[in-house]
């Protein structure tokens, strides 16, 4: 690596990511918009031990684009999947320190999306644990995100949301083995916007003062997840755009 070279320069050349310009969208796509955790635990400064500490450029802009692409879907009345982390005081989530407690202010979405509580193309699910995928389980065995790939005949999910290495990716990673098994018929696609998800940033001269604590590094884990969801067979785009 030269000497003038970052790191996060030399990983997007040595394992770059190869994002597709653009995704088009039309009434004729069968595609749904799947947002992981925008809840203020995760996004909202001072909300809590995974919140934010100060105002975060990564984040900010992640809630600005999930929030404009869920006002494109619900306008359009297209299908709508939100996540929200929400877990009970006494099952810890190891290695995680505790967070987004049922009842709670984390637990909420953002503001910015407060409003799809009252979109009737909209379906929330609360989970207790970092893959989507597992969380949607009932305890007769179905699952509430399989099911609604089915009822709405979804061809295409298009995924934003936090942390893209954590959450977001354990989502399309098990969302594209399930489509792999055939257990996500009609699915084809799933689709990964890069500006719409963001990670935590937690440098090592502040993790290292942490008990357990790992250093992740913000822009570098956010170029791993995508990457990784690449690897995955997941599509991952820069921009999103609708036909009129």
């Amino acid at each position: 690596m030269a000497n003038h070279e970052t790191l996060l320069d030399y990983l997007k050349k040595e394992i770059p990511v190869d994002e597709e310009e653009s995704l088009v969208l039309n009434r004729d796509s069968s595609v749904g918009l799947v947002i992981v955790d925008v809840v203020n635990g995760f996004c909202t400064v001072g909300s809590g031990n995974m919140a934010p500490t100060e105002p975060n450029e990564q984040i900010s802009k992640m809630v600005e684009e999930s929030a404009k692409l869920a006002r494109d879907f619900c306008e359009r009345k297209w299908p709508v999947f939100a996540f929200i982390d929400s877990h009970h005081p006494d099952i810890p989530e190891h290695p995680y320190p505790p967070h987004c407690i049922i009842g709670t202010e984390e637990s909420k979405l953002v503001p910015a999306l407060q409003w799809l509580e009252s979109e009737d193309c909209v379906t929330l699910r609360r989970k207790d644990c970092v893959n989507g995928f597992v969380g949607s389980m009932e305890k007769d065995g179905s699952n509430v995100f399989v099911d609604w790939v089915k009822e709405t005949q979804i061809k295409v999910i298009l995924v934003v949301g936090i942390c893209t290495d954590i959450c977001v990716f354990d989502f399309v990673a098990a969302a594209l083995s399930a489509r792999n098994h055939g257990v996500l018929s009609p699915l084809e696609d799933v689709v990964v916007y890069s500006r719409g998800c963001a990670t935590f940033d937690l440098p090592l001269h502040v993790a290292k003062d942490i008990k357990g604590a790992q250093a992740h590094p913000q822009d570098l884990m956010h170029h791993v997840g995508l990457y990784m969801a690449k690897g995955r067979g997941a599509k991952v785009v820069s921009e999103i755009s609708f036909e009129t």
